[in-house]
């Protein structure tokens, strides 16, 4: 289809090309004149018929553009009534892109057309719009459509061209910025003046009533507004033709990140332009939620967007309390002070009333209309969805505090207990059982050890207690649990276990594991008030891909899934979010420490598992456990087990270097070490042991230390020490696990651990096992 493929800026008063036909007839004037003045009748006759033919061509030629010409104009005209009422941008051009129609969208988008290139018409829009359309109209003209997508820092386009004739081209632009997943425009309200803009401020289109107001085209929206970015709800100065105007801005969030910036009548201290003076009726097909409200708070006006927001109808006569919660303060308070101007279009945060209580709204409240119709306009944005996603984030955070606070809790409390039972052991040495102080300090020893137990508890939530991990089959330690668990649920309650057969092991702590299912189950028979059935089911499980739940993501992969479910009163709403948080109890005063499900949360956690729960007032509550699948590896051959040493406990032999900062749990351990024989140097500090070690003539068989001290920690001053004295044992001890010192050093091998809490016989035997080892041979 043969046709003028240069698109670039065509003025319109460029002249058309002379028809064929008129090109024969100047030749057939010239034959003529030569016939006339030729001396031969030959040639005067060969010259007539030659000049006839092409007179007769030139006839066929003129009907055949005149036939050609009533075609196109009947092309044009169908090309016409085909954009006339679609919802797009349309335009008909000739076979030089000239606009010779464009429909009601385009005109909207680019204002008056007719007669102008199609290139001029897009020059705000691309860059080199001459060559992208030339490119268009050339790929187009093999097959007579083409469909080209354009991405510029105004937006995303899709331009589209049908070629119907040499002179009748059809052409939609698509801004699918402005379009939604179904591709169909938002509706754009001509009453108030519009603009959209890209993410980075550059202006994608503007309403006829918007270019009004600014006079020139702008490019960016700091070239319109003297403030930016804008904040919906609030007055912004416009930089408008003749003067600077106060104007209320709303901003309606675009699907493809384009933001539609409405504007609204401001205060009315001045005199409003044209373009802002539509009535409030106006609003209705606004995409923006706004409210009218009147100096006591009683609702006067609302637009669809609003009602379909709070779930009110047009009717009702509500005040603004009946819809929204007040800020923190009585709501008329709130509205006098925008009233007087006194709150300074801050916006407020508000919780919904009635049935849509699960919603948060942000209000902005700005004084409207003339001295004798004062009034508020609500500027309202649905963000529940951030507000959402804000609480989860602070109930994160705060889990995440409360872990930190309870991990440092746990390891001061961990030395005074240290101290207090260690001194305590010591007491005990010297009484016997008859003595009448012997009562009072195994009651003191007793509760020591329960004490020890709750900072076992936080340590556990926080997820720096010591685990020692294991393949464990849940069957076999649900079948060894459940004689006990029997016991705790009660003759009313039925416990029913349900197990894969074909189940897979995991890797975790087995007594942990079985701290967890304790608490999950008591705080069931809780639930039920003592009556009722508890189940718990195990069975694999795979996700296919990863699992978004609450907060976490439980990646791809194989676990083993195991619920506790009960048939209580289910968990309140309100609740909900708390169950997991060290001390948190509904139960009365002294029937639990609210370190149960802390307890459990802690210990999966740690574990690397999951822990959710699904409740429903009324019904019953199910907790869900996932743990990792762990396929066990081939196990070498067991070594014969050496011979057990006898323990000695009368009396031992050896020098121990003892480091401890804390002055109580050094006394102790002193005394207990010096009651078993051996011969102790005390240090406070590693710089002090150092200094000691520097002396070669000293002997120590074995270096007690605590891990975090102040200046050089254990494994630090350690290490500097086995440089010169390598064959020296060691013993680190802490109220932290183990695993919490990893400080990216080599480890000291042959080092042994001791967590805090420990009693006189567990650093007595730690210290004889460390002297007694024997370094493992390699075989050859």
């Amino acid at each position: 289809m043969p046709f003028d493929q240069s698109c670039e800026t065509t003025p319109a008063d460029v002249p058309a090309k002379p028809p064929r036909a008129a090109h024969l007839l100047v030749v057939v004037a010239v034959l003529a004149a030569l016939a006339m003045i030729s001396p031969l009748a030959s040639l005067q006759y060969g010259f007539a018929v030659f000049g006839g033919i092409l007179m007769c061509l030139a006839a066929f030629l003129k009907i055949a553009d005149l036939n050609a010409g009533r075609v196109n104009s009947r092309l044009c005209q169908n090309a016409r009534r085909v954009i006339m009422h679609d919802v797009g941008i349309g335009f008909v051009t000739d076979g030089s892109c000239v606009v010779q129609y464009a429909n009601e969208g385009a005109h909207d988008r680019f204002g008056d057309t007719r007669g102008r290139s199609l290139a001029v018409v897009f020059e705000l829009m691309l860059a080199n719009p001459g060559s992208v359309l030339s490119q268009v109209m050339s790929q187009a003209s093999e097959t007579g459509a083409q469909t080209e997508d354009i991405v510029t820092r105004g937006g995303h386009f899709r331009l589209r061209l049908l070629i119907m004739a040499k002179n009748c081209q059809l052409w939609w632009l698509d801004d699918l910025s402005q379009t939604g997943t179904g591709g169909v425009k938002r509706r754009q309200n001509p009453a108030f003046p519009m603009v959209s803009v890209a993410p980075d401020g550059w202006i994608i289109s503007m309403n006829d009533s918007f270019r009004g107001l600014v006079g020139a085209v702008p490019k960016r929206l700091e070239e319109v507004f003297a403030e930016v970015p804008l904040r919906s709800g609030q007055m912004h100065d416009l930089r408008g033709v003749e003067r600077t105007v106060s104007v209320m801005v709303a901003v309606v969030e675009g699907k493809d990140t384009a933001h539609d910036i409405y504007l609204l009548p401001g205060n009315g201290a001045a005199p409003m332009p044209p373009q802002l003076g539509a009535g409030w009726d106006a609003i209705e097909d606004l995409p923006v939620p706004l409210l009218k409200v009147a100096q006591d708070g009683a609702l006067l006006g609302s637009n669809r967007e609003a009602r379909k927001l709070l779930d009110i109808g047009p009717a009702r006569k509500l005040h603004l309390a009946d819809v929204l919660t007040d800020p923190g303060r009585p709501i008329n308070d709130w509205l006098a002070e925008a009233l007087s101007g006194r709150a300074g279009n801050v916006s407020q945060v508000l919780h919904g009333r009635g049935d849509k209580q699960d919603i948060f709204v942000q209000v902005t409240l700005n004084t409207a209309g003339g001295p004798d119709d004062v009034h508020l306009v609500a500027v309202l944005n649905d963000v529940t969805e951030l507000r959402s996603l804000e609480l989860q984030f602070v109930q994160s955070q705060k889990m995440q505090a409360i872990g930190q606070l309870a991990g440092g809790v746990a390891h001061d409390f961990n030395n005074l207990l240290t101290a207090i039972s260690g001194h305590c052991e010591l007491l005990l040495c010297s009484h016997d059982e008859h003595d009448q102080d012997y009562g009072d300090l195994i009651q003191i020893h007793q509760n020591t050890n329960r004490a020890a137990s709750l900072v076992g508890q936080l340590l556990a939530f926080s997820r720096k207690q010591n685990l020692h991990l294991e393949t464990i089959d849940l069957r076999d330690t649900l079948s060894d649990l459940t004689h006990l668990l029997n016991r705790l649920v009660g003759e009313k309650v039925t416990l029913t276990l349900d197990h894969d057969p074909q189940l897979f092991h995991i890797k975790a702590d087995k007594r942990q594991l079985e701290q967890v299912l304790m608490n999950l189950v008591v705080n069931a028979r809780d639930a039920m008030e003592g009556a009722g059935g508890i189940r718990v089911i195990t069975k694999n499980t795979r996700l296919v891909k990863a699992m978004h739940r609450d907060r976490a993501t439980i990646p791809a992969g194989d676990y083993v899934l195991v619920k506790v479910i009960d048939e209580g009163q289910g968990i309140p709403a309100d609740q909900l979010t708390k169950i997991f948080e060290p001390f948190f109890t509904t139960k009365r005063t002294g029937e639990g420490t609210g370190l149960g499900l802390s307890t459990a949360y802690g210990i999966v956690k740690q574990t690397g598992g999951y822990i959710f729960v699904d409740t429903v007032v009324g019904e019953g509550t199910t907790f869900s456990l996932f743990f990792p699948s762990h396929v066990a590896g081939e196990k070498a051959p067991a070594k014969p087990a050496p011979a057990a040493t006898p323990r000695i406990k009368t009396s031992a032999e050896g020098v121990v270097l003892l480091v401890e900062d804390e002055a109580p749990v050094r006394a102790f351990a002193t005394r207990a070490l010096r009651l078993r024989g051996y011969t102790v140097l005390e240090a406070d500090h590693a710089e002090a042991a150092l200094e000691m070690l520097a002396n070669e003539d000293l002997h120590v068989d074995v270096f007690v230390t605590d891990v975090i001290m102040p200046g050089l920690d254990g494994p630090t001053w350690v290490r500097q020490a086995l440089v010169k004295r390598p064959d020296t044992k060691v013993i680190f001890m802490s109220g932290y696990p183990e695993d919490a010192f990893d400080d990216g050093q080599p480890e000291v091998l042959g080092a042994a651990f001791l967590p805090k809490p420990f009693s006189l016989s567990d650093l007595t035997d730690a210290v004889q096992d460390q002297l007694q080892a024997v370094p493992e041979l390699t075989e050859p």
